[in-house]
């Protein structure tokens, strides 16, 4: 996200990004943007072969491959990250745009944590955990600093906003010890 100083010299967001805060803190928007956003983000990460998510222009961005809960599918959800230094790993903040009830992804992740991630058009294995207590705590301190709109999402729900921590991890063995990821569909024979 593009910063500018202030004239205290700390950094502050371009104005623009103010805008699309407040614009995201309304119900308005939280009504219409789980239908857009994902939609147009599915297509031009597609379009592009996993180079470009369309929402990674405001906040960065990752394309989730987790199994599904119920039907035990590869389920694929654009999603705003919280990369963490060092590459160390991804915060996710299960806020579904402020909208009651969780994310299906969150249940999908509590049933399968072993999960796959499209970051910048590469493609990792990660392990999915979910946060509580005072590492949840500090987690969404780092959440409303990073994109405050997530306290009005908070304001609006009676749920608690699921994070999770994502973490790199060795990719699954195929058969012939070739990398298979969780979400792909075991080979077949013949």
């Amino acid at each position: 996200m593009t910063r500018f100083r202030s004239s205290r010299g700390t950094p502050r967001p371009h104005p623009g990004v103010r805008l699309v805060q407040k614009v995201s803190a309304t119900p308005a928007f939280a009504r219409a943007a789980p239908h857009l956003v994902p939609a147009l983000d599915r297509a031009v990460h597609r379009l592009t072969r996993g180079k470009v998510l369309l929402s990674a222009r405001l906040l960065p961005g990752l394309v989730l491959t987790a199994t599904g809960a119920r039907s035990g599918r590869a389920r694929r959800t654009p999603l705003a990250c919280m990369p963490e230094e060092g590459g160390r790993g991804w915060i996710l903040i299960g806020s579904n745009f402020g909208r009651p009830g969780h994310p299906a992804w969150t249940a999908n992740l509590l049933a399968h944590p072993d999960a796959e991630i499209s970051f910048k058009g590469v493609d990792i294995p990660v392990t999915a955990r979910l946060l509580t207590g005072e590492e949840r705590a500090a987690a969404w301190k780092a959440a409303l600093a990073f994109w405050p709109p997530y306290a009005a999402y908070q304001a609006r729900v009676e749920r608690e906003i699921r994070l999770f921590r994502l973490s790199r991890r060795e990719p699954a063995a195929g058969p012939a010890g070739t990398p298979r990821s969780p979400a792909s569909p075991p080979p077949t024979s013949g």
